[in-house]
């Protein structure tokens, strides 16, 4: 404080409203995008040579993502980017199996 009364804030951290909301948006596009990515990684490997848990592994990951954009969406973002993460991770394990 300058004893002015300015604060010190930056002007793009003045609206934490509007901070929650990109969080929100974001949440729910990077989950949408992640269970698409997923559910076409899972259909491209089913009809593949490859072991059954290859496309389940894929379908489960998206599923997991699908919930955390719902999370996202209604405000839960701390939960939904733990979720993503392990969405993305059950995923990449799945690719391991291949």
């Amino acid at each position: 404080m300058n004893g002015r009364g300015d604060s010190e804030i930056p002007e793009e951290y003045a609206d934490p409203a509007e901070d929650a909301r990109r969080a929100r948006w974001a949440a729910l596009a990077t989950g949408a995008v992640l269970t698409l990515a997923g559910m076409a990684a899972s259909a491209l490997r089913f009809t593949g040579s490859g072991p059954a848990l290859v496309p389940a592994a894929y379908a489960t990951g998206a599923a997991v993502c699908a919930l955390a954009s719902v999370l996202g969406s209604r405000g839960r973002t701390r939960r939904a980017l733990w979720l993503l993460i392990v969405g993305v991770m059950v995923m990449a394990l799945g690719d391991q199996f291949d």
